[in-house]
């Protein structure tokens, strides 16, 4: 339940305020750092993006220019067979291609790098006999454009790689602050008033027991004093009693003569 009012089944005590306040700075915290990885990462996104278009529109350009080559050398050659017999001289390819790894907030992005290997061209005498700049040239080119392709690849998986991340990334960020973080204000907030509730029933009971023991303390008082005016009126009739004795009148009869 996500809703506005969604809160943590939890019993509202002391213990469970403190692991609530605790999850929800740590809910903050997670929050602010996936912030600023989605916007690292979104800013090397669009870099990522207008690097590609740029590739792209080279790559344009250097194939149209290794076609009119190829051409070129076909025409200077007069042979069609060339390709083939490039293909055939070469034993060990000297272009090769490395990857790497660069590390953007975490994660991981390979990296394609272009490189030409140690020793001699296999078909560096190719094109002697005749168009040997056409050649040459024609060699130059699409190297280029395999150097081009190479890292045009390079940017097309760091592309594919950075839009699954950031797609995960956002759906925590939204996650975190949607979710997260309004369930565990509810549940605190929910603790609060329950303590408060609590706090107040018993300083209710505290003020009933308080002023029951105050009647109990004002009825023994009265008792206590009803108890002495009784004990001070026997006394003081036991005092009138003795005051009489002591005449001697009460056992004397009247004499009539």
């Amino acid at each position: 339940m996500s809703g506005s009012g969604a809160r943590e089944a939890v019993f509202p005590t002391r213990q469970s305020l403190g692991l609530m306040k605790s999850k929800l700075k740590g809910a903050q915290t997670g929050h602010d750092l996936l912030k600023r990885k989605s916007e690292a990462l979104t800013k090397r996104f669009r870099e990522i993006t207008r690097r590609i278009d740029e590739a792209k529109r080279k790559m344009g350009r250097v194939m149209q220019i290794a076609a009119f080559s190829l051409a070129e050398v076909t025409y200077a050659t007069g042979s069609s067979n060339l390709s083939f017999q490039i293909q055939e001289s070469v034993k060990n390819a000297r272009f090769r291609v490395r990857t790497r790894q660069e590390n953007v907030s975490g994660v991981f992005l390979p990296a394609f790098e272009s490189f030409t290997g140690e020793g001699a061209s296999d078909f560096a005498l190719t094109g002697l006999g005749k168009g040997g700049q056409q050649v040459s040239r024609c060699r130059e080119t699409y190297q280029r454009a395999v150097e081009t392709l190479v890292e045009l690849a390079s940017l097309q998986t760091a592309f594919v790689i950075l839009d699954e991340v950031i797609k995960v990334v956002n759906r925590r960020v939204n996650a975190i602050e949607h979710v997260i973080i309004p369930r565990t204000e509810n549940t605190i907030k929910y603790i609060n008033s329950e303590l408060d509730e609590l706090d107040r029933e018993e300083f209710y009971r505290l003020k009933k027991v308080s002023g029951k023991k105050e009647r109990d303390a004002a009825a023994a008082e009265l008792e206590r004093a009803a108890h002495d005016k009784g004990e001070e009126g026997k006394a003081q009739a036991s005092a009138e009693v003795e005051t009489k004795d002591m005449l001697g009148d009460q056992d004397n009869e009247d004499v009539i003569f």
